[in-house]
């Protein structure tokens, strides 16, 4: 009986074996060599970490580094300086003038992004007016983010991932829920190309990542319901 009914039906025998096959790979693309795995703990007092002053001049022009930009998924297992990281994270969003400008424009000065780290150590929440890092999550949740963002091993590979996350809320007090989205969108942008091109100035790769399921990254990131995910952006040596 199992056999004919196997046979008669063609469509969902193709559809068991995708997912059969999709479940296999599933397992296995974020399954490459990373040091061993600590259990994430949640850190119930927050420990910041400041973060070294940024520079303002760098080892190539802005157009060596528009020239150079190209998206690397592939890189070495040497960690980030904490100058390095510093720098990333001052070009997404890093205060730039005594008003509280920053180095990514946003509609009405609202800014709606907050930015999330992942590295190793764990998630940590970047402190836009101490330029300083709280630590959220210690332990190495690269291979439950590498799967939430449908096994893209960049993000295994890479020693920092950048989530770009974004409070609508901020922005839709001065203009609407209709409207708010697009200029939202717009900063994410402004935000993640800065990222990209300060890697290249660095010396560094990055590749920014949209594809992944929103509500698994904001669960293995602990991430506020408000706060929500818009990019993903691996950093790190090129391999």
């Amino acid at each position: 009986m199992w056999s004919r009914l196997w046979l008669q039906w063609p469509i969902q025998r193709s559809m068991f074996v995708f997912l059969l096959v999709g479940a296999v790979m599933g397992s296995t693309a974020c399954g490459i060599a990373i040091s061993p795995k600590r259990t994430p703990t949640e850190v119930s007092i927050a420990m910041v970490t400041s973060l070294p002053q940024p520079r303002t001049e760098g080892l190539f022009s802005l157009e060596e580094s528009l020239l150079r930009r190209r998206s690397v998924r592939e890189f070495s297992s040497d960690p980030l300086s904490s100058s390095e990281i510093s720098q990333l994270l001052w070009s997404a969003q890093g205060i730039t003038d005594p008003r509280g400008f920053r180095t990514a424009p946003s509609a009405g000065a609202l800014y709606p992004l907050e930015l999330y780290v992942l590295t190793q150590k764990g998630v940590f929440h970047y402190d836009v007016q101490a330029h300083a890092l709280n630590t959220l999550i210690e332990g190495d949740l690269r291979q439950d983010l590498c799967q939430a963002a449908l096994n893209q091993e960049a993000i295994l590979q890479a020693p920092l991932t950048i989530v770009i996350t974004a409070i609508y809320a901020r922005t839709e007090v001065k203009y609407g829920k209709a409207r708010s989205p697009r200029y939202v969108h717009m900063e994410a942008g402004h935000a993640a190309q800065n990222i990209l091109l300060q890697a290249i100035s660095l010396n560094l790769g990055a590749v920014p990542i949209g594809a992944f399921e929103d509500n698994r990254v904001q669960t293995v990131l602990g991430l506020p319901a408000d706060h929500e995910p818009l990019y993903l952006i691996p950093v790190g040596y090129p391999r």
